[in-house]
């Protein structure tokens, strides 16, 4: 017989995310660490949007394939710039986040007016890409320039705001020569920024390798 006390504590989604004891979303530190998906867009008069997103990964190699996350509305209403922006121009950057730019890149989640260029309010310098019009950041040591295939709507959740996937392919690479060692990218010279839970990010430094079996 097991007289083991189960000490795990359910949580049913469609009740609510925070029941006793907690006092914040148990979920997001869960499911950690999330790469950041820092997008470049463009609107359709050329102002520039950069904004960072947690909920992003990419999804398929061949052909490489990126997924990222808008959820909830812009504070002026409607949806954010970062899917009416790809929605109307068909293109996006992803720009890799590394410890370096951590300052900036939380910065550029502060809800501002939709006339309001982030790369400038963090600082950063816009570089040309080289197939799509929406600059990458010339401080950034790899970007990932990307074409716009489509747009999925999730499922209603408890909260009246709406949330979507949006999925593009890679076209274009851009990677530092400084990151680059024996023909690979080195991840401790890139140092990337990664989520957490709430507000808590942690930098990639510290890495082992496991070959595989076969």
């Amino acid at each position: 017989m097991n007289n083991v006390k189960d000490k795990m504590l359910f949580i049913d989604p469609a009740v609510g995310m925070k029941p006793p004891p907690f006092t914040h979303d148990p979920l997001k530190a869960l499911v950690v660490p999330r790469p950041i998906g820092w997008i470049s867009s463009m609107s359709a008069a050329g102002v520039v949007n950069l904004a960072p997103f947690s909920y992003f990964n990419l999804v398929s190699g061949d052909p490489p394939c990126v997924i990222y996350c808008p959820t909830g509305d812009h504070a002026d209403g409607g949806a954010k710039d970062s899917l009416l922006n790809v929605q109307e121009t068909g293109e996006f950057v992803c720009v890799l986040a590394n410890y370096a730019l951590r300052e900036q890149m939380v910065l550029t989640s502060k809800h501002v007016p939709r006339n309001v260029d982030e790369m400038a309010l963090a600082g950063l310098t816009p570089v040309p890409s080289v197939k799509v019009k929406p600059p990458r950041v010339g401080e950034s040591p790899a970007a990932l320039e990307c074409v716009f295939r489509q747009t999925i709507e999730l499922p209603p959740g408890r909260r009246p705001e709406r949330n979507y996937i949006v999925m593009g392919e890679i076209v274009g690479i851009h990677v530092s020569e400084e990151i680059v060692v024996d023909g690979k990218v080195d991840v401790r010279r890139m140092r990337p920024v990664a989520r957490l839970g709430y507000d808590e990010y942690a930098v990639i430094d510290d890495v082992f390798a496991m070959p595989r079996p076969d």
